[in-house]
């Protein structure tokens, strides 16, 4: 499969991003949080088959030695086709010098260790909403 990708916000449709990632199970927002999120990030990945885009992540970043990766999410049709890997792939040459942190969805812990992330012993969470959090895995 053919996977384009881009790496500007402009003609993003982020209805198809906020879906993206209800359908995922992810946080999601109204589509103009998104848009917000996303142009204020340092690095922002799109990946587009036959036009459609398909899947896309983005980085928080020092752009020199520290970045936070978040909203990696792929259309569920295109899962297990390699387009997260080419997205966090892209990701790690996009930040060459950064150390890269970020919280995978329980259960998709595997998907980032085949790309060579590894668990945190003193990763901490400060969410805003503790409770949805907590009952989702991501905190004791």
């Amino acid at each position: 499969m053919e996977i384009a990708l881009s790496f500007d916000t402009a003609g993003i449709d982020w209805e198809t991003v906020a879906t993206t990632l209800e359908t995922v199970g992810m946080a999601h927002y109204p589509p103009e949080v998104h848009k917000t999120a996303f142009e204020a990030s340092h690095t922002t990945i799109f990946a587009w088959h036959n036009g459609r885009l398909i899947g896309f992540g983005r980085a928080i970043s020092d752009g020199v030695y520290q970045a936070a990766i978040y909203d990696v999410a792929v259309n569920p049709e295109y899962q297990g086709k390699g387009v997260g890997t080419v997205i966090i792939k892209t990701m790690q040459d996009r930040l060459p010098n950064c150390n890269l942190i970020l919280y995978a969805s329980p259960g998709r812990e595997g998907f980032y260790q085949t790309l060579n992330f590894r668990r945190m012993k003193t990763g901490m969470a400060l969410f805003t909403n503790r409770d949805a959090m907590a009952e989702k895995g991501f905190t004791e």
